[in-house]
């Protein structure tokens, strides 16, 4: 039995998540295709997480992603089962839908109780009556439908602040809520009083690190009789479980402060991420060859042609960063889109040794980092709130031990690729 198992909806959720956990002394693995239970067991694991890119799936291929998942999750048993989902609960019904998510799970797993983590205060996001509220690029605090940058998101803009109006749309209705003000001690009966009525729902908001910590000590008071407790929300469900646990987490300050982090040479970037954040991080990026990608650059004809030129300029001793353009017309969904830059990735690689990889966009992190055939990753540093750096593990030798920096679109400081690229060679 394990106590702890997350499920990432996409790669940069994952590691995030993976990070929490490791910072706070826990032996955590990310993987990115299901093990063995037997390779599982056989590390004596604290935490078990699997990365994947349901946030860019349709509801049915969700279901059936999870389907596959469920006999090993059967096996590890957890207590806590952490379905890790953006910050910001960005989603639609027909893509990426974490409604589908959650019914799968209660369907194949039959948890004691849903609870979804409406807020994490460590990271600017804020649940308070249902409604959520996420930090802007500004510093100023929005309603995430009038977040300048998420009422507008490309694939899955966010067009409801009422967490339960917003999931009910994507088919999880009848959640109770469990508000602010009245956080307390005694949280956890009122959680097996809506077990006991048949309420197997709840959104519980959280507006400070002190309701998070309310938040974990409730659930881990809570008897279930055996079955897990299924837990929706950002990396505050890793921290509410840590904070009842009494382990305490290292501060996220940048790796470079937190431990010698030493990263081959030379450094690759891709971003797929078009939110005026990433933008921003480009425009600041000043070791890099910059080569932005047109329409005509990311065709399939063009990926050959276009990964040969990178990978001569990093062969020549340069870091490259490849880009996407915030108002381009590329004629493609988001999710091609991703695998275009996966593609790309993956020839680069063919090309040419990289020791540093840093991807910025959460669907383009989750399709390279498949591409490129990594299994799995263990943590390595923090790099800022919300960013984790990681080592990749895989059989294929070209990517095997390369340095990994995920990123969110809206996360990560303005210099966040040149610090990638300022880190010392090994």
């Amino acid at each position: 039995m394990t106590g702890y198992v997350f499920i990432g909806d996409d790669f940069t959720g994952a590691s995030d998540t993976l990070a929490t956990l490791a910072q706070a002394g826990l032996r955590a693995r990310l993987f990115l295709d299901p093990p063995d239970a037997e390779t599982v067991s056989g590390e004596a694991l604290d935490a078990v997480g699997f990365a994947t890119d349901l946030r860019a799936l349709t509801p049915d291929r969700i279901d059936a992603r999870l389907e596959g998942l469920a006999p090993l999750l059967r096996v590890l048993a957890p207590r806590i089962l952490h379905y890790k989902v953006c910050s910001t609960f960005d989603s639609a019904p027909d893509i990426g839908s974490i409604g589908a998510a959650v019914a799968a799970l209660e369907r194949l797993l039959e948890p004691a109780l849903t609870v979804i983590l409406g807020g994490q205060p460590s990271l600017g996001r804020y649940c308070v009556f249902g409604n959520l509220f996420a930090r802007g690029p500004d510093g100023s605090v929005h309603r995430i439908d009038r977040h300048p940058v998420m009422c507008r998101h490309p694939v899955t803009p966010m067009g409801e602040a009422d967490l339960r109006l917003h999931l009910a749309a994507q088919g999880l209705g009848d959640l109770a809520l469990e508000p602010w003000p009245g956080l307390d001690e005694g949280l956890a009966g009122r959680l097996r009083v809506h077990m006991g009525n048949g309420r197997r729902r709840v959104l519980v908001d959280a507006a400070r690190p002190d309701d998070v910590a309310i938040i974990g000590k409730a659930l881990a008071d809570l008897e279930t009789g055996g079955r897990p407790l299924l837990v929706v929300g950002a990396s505050s469900v890793a921290e509410a479980f840590l904070m009842a646990g009494k382990a305490a987490s290292s501060s996220p300050d940048r790796a470079s402060a937190e431990m010698p982090v030493r990263v081959s040479t030379p450094r690759l970037a891709i971003a797929g991420s078009r939110s005026a954040v990433t933008a921003a991080q480009i425009e600041a990026a000043r070791l890099y060859e910059k080569m932005p990608l047109r329409r005509t650059d990311v065709s399939e004809q063009a990926l050959q042609r276009i990964a040969a030129d990178a990978a001569g300029r990093l062969s020549a001793g340069g870091n490259v960063l490849l880009h996407l353009l915030p108002d381009e017309d590329y004629g493609l969904p988001g999710s091609e889109l991703a695998q275009r830059l996966a593609l790309l990735a993956k020839a680069i690689f063919g090309f040419c040794p990289v020791g540093g990889l840093c991807v910025a966009g959460g669907d383009s992190s989750s399709a390279v980092v498949h591409r490129l055939g990594v299994e799995s990753m263990e943590y390595v540093g923090r790099f800022g709130l919300g960013v984790a750096l990681c080592r990749g593990r895989s059989a294929a030798g070209e990517i095997d031990g390369v340095t990994l920096l995920l990123k969110g679109g809206q996360v990560g400081d303005v210099d966040i690729f040149d610090r990638f690229a300022e880190l010392p060679a090994r």
